[in-house]
């Protein structure tokens, strides 16, 4: 049998390619499916999913910028009985591994989020949401690094059996101690980052554009500040823990600077909105890139902008 070059890994988890598709923007996993072609994802993150259901921020949610997209969803979800019960039994046959976005107002809450999903076959793992910043107190835990060593200690405790993802955030002085943090305490990846804080104001109003004043800022405008943290991180844990990078992503050349920085893979959100095939068109590139350049496996390609 002929070895797939895209193969990666995270943690116990191997994966097909090394393109994911973000929390938020795949949905529940069956959304997205009528525009794309499962068998080329590594695997995606559902939308963040907490203990009870939450009706959100009010409206208005999304705004475009110049270069990206500021959100203000609030982590609206259907809450986790009815995640179990309708949305997980409905995904596709030929679904990827699902990494299910969890977040939580307290450590007990995200433990028993934990241990309700350790339970479940569909479920590959967990993408710990520490970092949310359009939700009140959205950020207490992923700002602080004995709060996220905790954290993730008690939900690596609740779900020993699965791959445990921690979403780090960007709005920190420095990330690395955040990073190192989550990864001795069980982390087995870290994806990185979540969406920078930003704002917008409605010049005929006269006021700020989003109830809560603060959103969350994504697409191509915070690519170089996403590769530099992958950058750090990577060097910081000496390469030791896999990386997920994410922030702008929506070419294969992307993808590929994000790999040559440290990321073992890529995940892509902003860009589903524009082209629901992105994720493909990304897999498709990266494939004849590796061709081209007579590259045995991606995994070869991890880090190696380090090596000047």
């Amino acid at each position: 049998m002929a070895v797939n070059p895209l193969t990666v890994s995270l943690g116990p988890l191997e994966l097909r390619t090394p393109v994911l598709a973000s929390s938020g923007t795949w949905g529940y996993g069956t959304e997205q499916s009528y525009f794309s072609s499962y068998p080329e994802l590594g695997a995606f993150m559902t939308k963040g999913i907490t203990l009870r259901p939450r009706e959100g921020n009010p409206p208005p949610r999304l705004y475009e910028t110049r270069a990206g997209l500021l959100n203000s969803v609030g982590l609206e979800n259907v809450g986790l009985e009815k995640f179990l019960l309708e949305k997980l039994p409905a995904l596709p046959s030929d679904h990827p591994p699902v990494l299910v976005n969890i977040a939580g107002e307290t450590v007990e809450e995200y433990v028993q989020l934990a241990n309700a999903l350790s339970k479940e076959n569909e479920v590959a793992g967990l993408e710990v949401n520490v970092s949310c910043p359009n939700k009140d107190n959205g950020m207490a835990f992923g700002t602080d690094p004995n709060l996220v060593a905790d954290l993730t200690e008690a939900v690596r405790s609740a779900c020993p059996k699965k791959v445990l993802v921690v979403k780090l955030t960007p709005n920190v002085t420095d990330i690395s101690p955040i990073a190192q943090a989550a990864a001795r305490s069980g982390a087995d990846a870290l994806s990185m980052i979540n969406t920078l804080v930003g704002c917008a104001i409605d010049r005929t109003r006269k006021g700020p554009v989003f109830h809560r004043v603060y959103a969350g800022l994504s697409g191509p405008a915070v690519k170089p500040v996403a590769l530099a943290a992958v950058w750090r991180v990577y060097e910081c844990l000496s390469g030791e823990v896999p990386l997920i990078g994410m922030g702008g992503i929506q070419t294969w050349e992307d993808a590929l600077e994000f790999v040559l920085a440290g990321a073992t893979a890529v995940s892509i959100g902003t860009a589903n909105f524009v082209d629901p095939l992105c994720c493909v068109k990304v897999v498709s590139g990266l494939r004849s890139y590796l061709e081209t350049e007579r590259v045995a496996s991606i995994q070869d390609l991890v880090g190696q902008a380090h090596d000047r």
